[in-house]
């Protein structure tokens, strides 16, 4: 037990992996500040990226095939770029999805690690 009791403040002190964000009006604000990458997603050049993908697919998610307004649809990354600049303005590694299949069994997937996904 001795042992136990040695690692017990070490662990207190070191500091998290996971910074949060936590709550309130200014959530998204504070989460764009800590997650650098956020901000590319406001860039002109993602916006035509965007568009180009959405087109492309004729409107049409990848998943479940139906047919949507702009609004309701998302480019995807199929592999998830986390952070790497040049996954994340591939042009192929995107692919249209409507917002229901991405914010859905999407994400259960990438959370679980799994990427089976059409490109």
């Amino acid at each position: 037990m001795a042992r136990l009791r040695q690692l017990a403040p070490r662990v207190g002190s070191m500091s998290s992996r996971v910074s949060s964000v936590g709550a309130g009006p200014d959530r998204l604000k504070r989460r764009d500040q800590i997650v650098q990458w956020r901000k590319w997603y406001k860039t002109a050049e993602w916006q035509r990226l965007r568009w180009s993908c959405i087109s492309a697919a004729l409107f049409t998610c990848a998943r479940c095939h139906r047919v949507e307004d702009s609004p309701a649809l998302v480019a995807d990354h199929v592999v998830p770029h986390r952070g790497a600049r040049d996954l994340f303005f591939d042009p192929a590694n995107l692919q249209c999805l409507c917002k229901a299949c991405h914010d859905g069994a999407k994400q259960r997937e990438e959370r679980q690690g799994r990427s089976d996904w059409p490109v």
